[in-house]
């Protein structure tokens, strides 16, 4: 066998103090690695608090983890939302949408660049997306100014479309992390200069991810309004 899967469980639980370790939602996800460099994402992700949401991305990356193509279908409220399929080149991104209130949507945006990243709102992606950062400049900050995502609502709740976008990854070190699935190396990010790039600012988020090349989600934290927290709570390989 060539191809080396890994797969997880991430639970969601709310950090506001009158529901403080509640369970709002979960997350199933398989990271499978191809002989030819590619990296498969597949997610199933559902959020509990209203309006609920349910959301499947498939996304492939290419060796470099730039993304290649990218699939997302949303029910939000128990009703379908949206259904669409991504795709970017080095000079475009393009997307094929079918909303249920907008109906058909395609674009076809021209790039000055490859796009970085697509973030597609799984809580795994928030820890992949941590590879663009260059370790080798150490601790500090680095601005990404050719992002994308599948949606600009914090929960990913809308569309799916492309929406462009730039932010910063802060690199706070590294530490060794205890979570339900275990204690694992660890490096701490924090996701930072995203006023100005979003329709409402996003809350201050940290992420902790495993510090061995696969950047496997192990927990995070958003303050502000939303006051979550995420936790992986299983990961098994087939290596």
């Amino acid at each position: 066998m060539k191809h080396k899967t890994l797969r997880g469980t991430i639970r969601y639980t709310s950090a506001k103090p009158e529901r403080l370790g509640q369970e709002r939602g979960r997350e199933y996800f398989m990271l499978t690695d191809q002989a030819d460099g590619v990296r498969v994402v597949h997610a199933h992700c559902e959020i509990d608090d209203e309006p609920n949401v349910i959301r499947d991305i498939v996304m492939s990356l290419d060796p470099e983890w730039y993304p290649i193509d990218c699939s997302v279908r949303l029910t939000v409220g128990d009703r379908f939302e949206g259904t669409g399929q991504m795709h970017f080149t080095d000079t475009q991104a393009m997307c094929e949408t079918v909303n249920r209130s907008a109906g058909k949507i395609s674009q076809r945006i021209d790039l000055p660049e490859r796009v970085r990243w697509l973030g597609a709102h799984p809580i795994c992606g928030d820890a992949l997306c941590l590879r663009i950062y260059d370790l080798s400049q150490g601790p500090g900050r680095q601005f990404y100014p050719h992002l994308m995502l599948t949606s600009p609502d914090h929960r990913g709740a809308t569309g799916p479309m492309l929406f462009g976008l730039g932010f910063g990854l802060e690199f706070v070190g590294r530490e060794s992390v205890t979570v339900a699935a275990g204690t694992f190396d660890a490096l701490h990010f924090r996701y930072v200069d995203t006023a100005g790039q979003l329709p409402e600012e996003h809350p201050p988020y940290d992420v902790w991810c495993t510090d061995d090349g696969n950047y496997i989600f192990l927990k995070g934290g958003v303050g502000g309004y939303m006051q979550t927290q995420y936790e992986l709570t299983e990961l098994v390989s087939n290596a």
